[in-house]
């Protein structure tokens, strides 16, 4: 009977993170469509210093990393120091401004469909560098998405989509998507490098020192450079308070979305973390395409659906590993 509960309360607690996690980012993903989109006030400016967001970003996310720290960390001492983030601060602060600024250019759908061809560099990558081989069926998953998004890049977008846009230009756009995948890649092989020199370092740790980091760097470059725009995104905010209020709703989603992340991955292991993100991704495609009034043409949903099945096969193949592990483990 005690058993029974458990399982059910671990079903309620998978629900909630996937709730959760579909929640935060779907709506994040709406958001960041209508700050890089819309025009805001009776002089319909558009915001334009998109790269302002990830300031924001970090902050929020800093300040929320400290308090769940101090509410809910166990470990004390012993977690990684706050300088041994310093070069994954900076390619996560590049990074992900590419991929912000890369909706200037290109569209939202354009823009995940891009970002979740991931498996493409890292393969590469591991072909060409570490010579690792990998099977017949990682190849299909990989033609798979790089096939979606080809196709997708080089079929024709609608007038009306390109019209929201500041600046269309679809190869700027992708080229800026896939350097944000690049620096993706390198930030996550030096989280990973971290936790297992410091193995007391907890997901809240990673989070505050990586932000730590994010908000030095994003506050150098706003404020501190002669081309930086943090004066004017901060006038910007303060003669259209939708705009800030817009801004301050994208953060808190992200706190929120991270947290959930944490919890899936520490309670439920990568994998479906993995799933949950990548089915969410799919329903935000969706969601954008219902909501902006923009649907997709029939080929370019096929296009979707050979990402999203490439994605969906990649992480069946996984999932088949990891059961056959655990039954060797089981054996011996």
């Amino acid at each position: 009977m005690e058993a029974n509960g458990s399982g059910f309360r671990r079903i309620l607690l998978l629900a909630l993170c996937i709730s959760g996690i579909w929640s935060a980012y779907i709506y994040q993903g709406v958001l960041q469509e209508t700050l890089s989109t819309k025009r805001f006030g009776p002089d319909e400016k558009r915001f334009e210093h998109l790269a302002f967001l990830n300031l924001a970003q970090s902050v929020v996310c800093l300040v929320w990393s400290f308090i769940m720290i101090k509410l809910w960390s166990n470990t004390g001492n012993g977690g990684a120091p706050w300088w041994t983030y310093w070069s994954a601060g900076i390619t996560n602060t590049i990074g992900p401004a590419m991929g912000i600024e890369a909706l200037k250019y290109i569209s939202y759908p354009a823009q995940v469909l891009a970002k979740s061809s991931k498996m493409i560099p890292v393969m590469l990558m591991g072909t060409l560098v570490y010579g690792i081989r990998y099977t017949f069926p990682e190849y299909i998953c990989t033609f798979l998405v790089a096939g979606g998004v080809a196709v997708f890049a080089l079929l024709k977008t609608s007038s009306k989509t390109i019209s929201k846009l500041a600046h269309p230009n679809a190869p700027l756009g992708y080229a800026l998507c896939f350097l944000n995948l690049a620096f993706d890649g390198f930030t996550n092989a030096t989280q990973d490098s971290i936790a297992s020199r410091y193995p007391k370092t907890e997901a809240w740790d990673i989070m505050l020192g990586m932000n730590l980091w994010g908000t030095i760097y994003n506050m150098v470059y706003m404020f501190g450079l002669p081309q930086g725009m943090g004066f004017e995104a901060y006038q910007f905010c303060k003669q259209h308070p939708e705009a800030a209020w817009d801004i301050l709703k994208y953060c808190l989603c992200g706190a929120v979305g991270q947290n959930f992340i944490f919890m899936t991955i520490s309670n439920f292991g990568s994998l479906a973390n993995t799933t949950i993100t990548t089915t969410r991704k799919f329903v935000s495609i969706v969601v954008s395409s219902v909501m902006s009034g923009n649907p997709l043409s029939l080929k370019q949903w096929g296009c979707v659906s050979m990402v999203f099945g490439g994605l969906s096969y990649q992480i069946f193949l996984k999932w088949s590993k990891s059961k056959r592990v655990e039954k060797k483990k089981q054996k011996s």
